[in-house]
């Protein structure tokens, strides 16, 4: 089945290379944009578009490595594949180490390149899922009161009620009352899940 929110984004000079590529996505039913430029990429990125990036890492004006600096400036999360010819192995190497998904030779096979497309729109959509989780948790979060945020932070660190209690001058009862209210606005039902979400909003 089609992801239709995620597309391939094709950067490459070389218009031959840009059709042999747009045919190939299409053949396996993914959709795919292409860009002559990494000026005309960069121009037209949108901080909303889902999927990942073929990017030519040679090109005459911007390289690709300049355009995966540019890209990192603007937090872009989108999976970078470069395709690099026999020379560049050391330029996608550094390319890599400064965060880049995979890269692949020319020439290439056509499924070695589409097994590392499916590979890089898999991490997209786990990226896309964590950042959901994280924006629901901390949804739930903001609906904590100040006292209950104390509990929590204290729950999580594997206080005891009645240690809670004497920290914050409360009762084990009024510490038992904000601790399962915490539980309940936080959607968790064991102490090892708020944990975990203790663990993601420090993150």
């Amino acid at each position: 089945m089609t992801d239709h929110s995620q597309k391939v984004f094709i950067v490459d000079d070389d218009i031959s290379v840009r059709d042999s590529l747009d045919f190939l996505l299409k053949s396996v039913n993914l959709e795919s944009e292409s860009f002559r430029s990494g000026d005309e990429f960069l121009a037209a990125y949108k901080a909303e578009w889902e999927g990942c990036i073929l990017l030519d890492i040679r090109m005459p004006g911007i390289s690709g490595m300049e355009v995966q600096r540019q890209l990192s400036e603007v937090d872009c999360s989108l999976p970078i594949i470069f395709i690099t010819g026999h020379g560049d192995i050391s330029m996608a190497v550094e390319a890599m180490q400064l965060g880049a998904h995979d890269f692949i030779q020319k020439p290439f096979h056509d499924q070695v390149l589409l097994d590392k497309i499916q590979a890089a729109l898999a991490l997209r959509r786990e990226t896309q899922d964590e950042a959901e989780q994280i924006r629901t948790i901390q949804k739930n979060y903001s609906t904590l009161t100040p006292r209950e945020t104390e509990v929590m932070s204290a729950v999580a660190k594997g206080l005891a009620n009645k240690v809670i209690a004497m920290d914050l001058n409360l009762s084990q009862r009024t510490v038992e009352i904000h601790r399962a209210r915490v539980m309940e606005k936080m959607h968790v039902r064991s102490l090892a899940e708020l944990v975990k979400l203790a663990v993601k909003l420090e993150g």
